[in-house]
């Protein structure tokens, strides 16, 4: 009898210890690999824009004026020349740097930080009006555009073919010094594409001097 009690005590224990365990099933702790799911946020992907540096930067700010340049003296040609090489490579030049142009702003306007509100980023890389920018590679002075506008036929084409050279010259210097130290893959792409473009057109030039 006393042992028949004693088995049914277990068995109780041994139900109750069950039922207990159950019920913590019921709620276990989330995993750790969970846990980490549900806090961590995934990493921003970056895009090609996304990958810059100073260089990057520096070249866009330096080309657009370099750039801008160009097109002033392409510009002149059509109303000084009759000479149909001259006026061929002005309107190539035209063509090639304007859309450079668009989209070198269009970078800067994505890397550069965004202007405190109420505050204006200053234009660095807007040409002014009588130069401002003749210290870097290739620019003309203010006086040497004043005698170009002021030149006419051939001696403007050996003027504007001396000076556009002496232009091509200072961009290929910049897109070196791009493919060199910058880091972002579409603004190396336009620096090789200015290199092999505007040497192509130095060595035309120099062939019309000759």
């Amino acid at each position: 009898m006393h042992a028949r009690t004693t088995a049914a005590a277990l068995l109780s224990a041994a139900a109750l210890a069950g039922i207990a365990g159950c019920g913590g099933e019921q709620s276990p702790p989330p995993p750790a690999d969970h846990q980490q799911h549900r806090t961590e946020q995934p990493a921003p992907q970056q895009g090609e824009q996304a990958v810059h540096n100073q260089a990057d930067i520096a070249f866009a700010e330096g080309m657009i004026p370099h750039h801008q340049q160009a097109l002033r003296m392409a510009d002149m040609v059509p109303e000084r020349t009759g000479n149909a090489e001259v006026l061929d490579l002005a309107e190539r030049i035209r063509a090639a740097q304007q859309p450079e142009i668009d989209q070198l702003e269009g970078w800067l306007a994505e890397w550069r930080p965004a202007p405190p509100q109420g505050h204006q980023m200053p234009q660095e890389h807007s040409m002014p009006e009588h130069g401002g920018h003749e210290g870097m590679h290739g620019m003309m002075t203010p006086e040497d555009m004043a005698a170009l506008e002021q030149a006419r036929g051939a001696e403007f084409d050996r003027m504007w073919l001396e000076m556009m050279i002496e232009h091509h010259e200072g961009a290929v210097q910049m897109a070196e010094t791009e493919l060199a130290e910058g880091a972002n893959p579409e603004a190396k792409a336009m620096a090789q594409r200015i290199i092999d473009s505007q040497q192509a057109e130095i060595d035309e030039m120099n062939a019309l001097l000759r």
